[in-house]
């Protein structure tokens, strides 16, 4: 059980000696810090810039879709390791009407999905002094992790890993919240129920392969590729639209049974 008393003290001993004294590290994109022995705060982010509806975007999206995917980066990340997000912070580099308000819309709807409250738990800003002629658009999510439940790093030596949803990115897809093919905030959700999955890890512009690597990293273990066809590993996932998952070779056919999205067995952990 948390320790109140400590973090407390922690607190007051922060505050009067002016001195970070919690221990705070990176663990892979996330910010980890260790408020007590046992539970620790997480912070994940995102940024988008020149994607949006404005006449100078390099790829256009509609702002709602923008502010969906944008959150879903930082929370499928946050959600991924373990971690329980408790606020949202939006930070966009647009006016507040009509395009701050349409991507605002689309973080309420998005951390709503995820199982917040999306009318107390999200704050942030616009720029309303200059006018913009691009899209720019941040996102900061914070949460509460028990450090038994952090996921990072559980991967098991003879894990096989297994890549869900399809890795999309602009320009070559045109990206949209709702497609089918993608995962989401509702496919970790699902994840996270399954017992026998050791770790996941949302896919990033770097690609499968890359990911892949950093999953049996912090395991202390090492990616052996099977023979693959049907996906492109060196393929950027754009806004987390593919995971790795890690869990036992016999539980594969249970994975299928409780995820409806496309998946493709990569490879394996190895010691």
């Amino acid at each position: 059980m948390m320790n109140l008393n400590l973090l407390y003290q922690r607190y007051r001993e922060l505050k009067e000696s002016n001195t970070n004294l919690f221990n705070t590290r990176h663990v892979r994109d996330l910010l980890i810090s260790e408020l007590t022995d046992d539970l620790w705060i997480v912070v994940s982010s995102d940024s988008d810039g020149g994607i949006g509806p404005k006449k100078h975007d390099t790829v256009f999206s509609p702002a709602y879709d923008l502010g969906r995917l944008g959150t879903r980066v930082a929370l499928m990340e946050m959600m991924a390791s373990g971690a329980l997000p408790i606020m949202v912070v939006d930070v966009l580099s647009v006016e507040m009407e009509p395009t701050g308000k349409e991507i605002i819309e689309g973080v309420k709807d998005e951390a709503e999905e995820a199982g917040m409250n999306r009318d107390i738990v999200i704050t942030g800003s616009t720029e309303d002094n200059v006018e913009t002629v691009q899209t720019g658009m941040g996102v900061v999510i914070i949460g509460l992790v028990h450090k038994n439940d952090f996921r990072p790093g559980k991967s098991l030596n003879g894990d096989i890993v297994v890549a869900i949803g399809k890795p999309k990115s602009a320009p070559e897809y045109k990206i949209i919240f709702n497609d089918n093919e993608i995962t989401n905030t509702k496919t970790i959700i699902e994840l996270n129920r399954c017992k026998f999955i050791h770790d996941i890890l949302p896919v990033g512009s770097k690609g499968i392969q890359h990911e892949f690597y950093e999953l049996g990293k912090s395991a202390g273990l090492l990616p052996h590729y099977y023979s693959v066809n049907d996906i492109d590993v060196t393929k950027s996932g754009g806004p987390s639209t593919s995971c790795l998952i890690s869990l036992p070779k016999n539980e594969l056919q249970n994975l299928q049974n409780k995820i409806d999205k496309p998946m493709c067995v990569i490879g394996e952990l190895r010691g």
